[in-house]
């Protein structure tokens, strides 16, 4: 029997109760296909997948949600302290201070090759400023938290004492909602009669946003229909994080095969070999694309999409989402 028609066992699929927390809501597990072979060449292969069922966020974690975390623990994410000179001990003195990466219009046409145009290091930018350190939160509760590396991340979920950030692949198949191979979260249509369904730039990237979708920079979560499992902006708005070390889909299997639950890569494997870094920084897979993608640049508005990120790099477009997988035994 081929894995399309193989029945899911139990753990997989049935609903396991309540939600564990407010605002989740249940994927059932089953096999589809991750990956593209039309895109980006770090999409491909496509190749059949198994994942287990989970719990997941309807949104991505908002501001407010943040706030809580921070204000009960006092945490200080990596974007507001002064970077670890031991970490980075050839780094020049005044760069040595909270920072973090924000999008910035130029103000004429730039080389596409070079993101550094349109990308600037901060000082003072964090989540609580947005935008630089004149910018605050006042209006943006219900948007996406920004500003979170890593490790800011991976603290939020160990403070809710059951979540944790899901894999690329529980990721990319609850943002397909049901639709296996389709372009898109919602079908293959970008716009099905004119109606805007995420909020990615449209315009000439990156002097240029029309706001044809309503929005400039983040939009407040629940802005958009959900997809067919209920999940709101899985696709653009911000980047997401998942917990896999980034590695090319080829290293993962053939593409004849079906994997069951796949991790990602190893931690050591992860960083850039183009880089040349002394000291190279670990990447983890982040997906859905954002605000910033159009389609003359960067058209990963697509579940299928993929990006590495520097563990140590927080910037204006990135957020993340928490899951839950229900203590049930394998068998």
């Amino acid at each position: 029997m081929s894995d399309v028609m193989r029945p899911a066992p139990p753990h997989r699929t049935v609903t396991p109760g309540p939600p564990p927390a407010a605002g989740m809501v249940w994927i059932p597990g089953g096999t589809f296909l991750m990956g593209s072979g039309h895109h980006y060449p770090e999409e491909a292969p496509a190749h059949r997948v198994v994942v287990d069922g989970c719990w997941m966020d309807r949104c991505a974690v908002t501001n407010a949600e943040f706030r809580r975390f921070v204000d009960a623990t006092g945490y200080v994410t990596l974007a507001e302290r002064p970077p670890d000179v031991e970490r980075y001990p050839d780094a020049l003195p005044e760069r040595m201070v909270p920072a973090s990466s924000v999008f910035v219009r130029p103000r004429h046409r730039v080389d596409m090759r070079n993101p550094y145009d349109w990308w600037r290091w901060v000082p003072g930018a964090n989540w609580r400023h947005p935008r630089g350190p004149q910018s605050s939160l006042k209006g943006l509760d219900d948007h996406p938290v920004v500003h979170v590396a890593w490790e800011d991340v991976e603290a939020y979920a160990a403070w809710t004492g059951l979540k944790e950030l899901p894999t690329e692949a529980e990721w990319e198949y609850a943002a397909r909602g049901g639709l296996d191979g389709a372009e898109y979260a919602w079908g293959d249509e970008l716009t099905p009669g004119g109606r805007f369904l995420a909020n990615w730039w449209q315009g000439e990237f990156p002097i240029e946003n029309q706001r044809l979708d309503g929005h400039e920079y983040t939009a407040p979560v629940r802005s958009f229909p959900p997809n067919g499992y209920g999940l709101f902006e899985m696709i653009g708005n911000v980047w997401e994080w998942t917990a896999d070390w980034y590695q090319d889909h080829g290293a993962i299997a053939h593409a004849c095969c079906t994997v069951d639950n796949p991790r990602g890569g190893s931690r050591e494997a992860s960083p850039d070999p183009r880089a040349g870094d002394p000291a190279p920084i670990p990447r983890k897979v982040m997906k859905g694309g954002s605000h910033l993608c159009a389609d003359n640049y960067c058209r990963r508005y697509r579940p299928a999409a993929r990006m590495a990120q520097a563990v140590d790099t927080s910037t204006s477009h990135l957020g993340f989402r928490c899951i839950v997988r229900p203590l049930t035994p394998r068998g």
